[in-house]
């Protein structure tokens, strides 16, 4: 069976974050480059809930991990 492909706006969405294409730029520009020592679910910016799900995502390998790891390079670059 294969996991469900996920796009950007609905992790998002999952988040319960603005998902429109500027909001999303938006929150890139505010929130990176991100620490290199820091991982994503560690970030500052994230609430407990939000935190937790990203975290669980990419431990569990979830449908999820391809998108948040995706979220991850974006925060990264300078």
């Amino acid at each position: 069976m294969e996991k469900p492909v996920h796009h950007f706006t609905e992790l998002f969405e999952q988040l319960g974050l603005p998902a429109d294409e500027a909001s999303i730029r938006g929150f890139i520009e505010r929130h990176a480059p991100l620490p290199e020592t820091m991982q994503l679910h560690e970030a500052p910016f994230w609430s407990e809930s939000q935190a937790a799900f990203i975290f669980d995502a990419l431990e569990e390998d979830a449908d999820w991990a391809e998108v948040v790891d995706h979220l991850d390079a974006s925060l990264r670059k300078q």
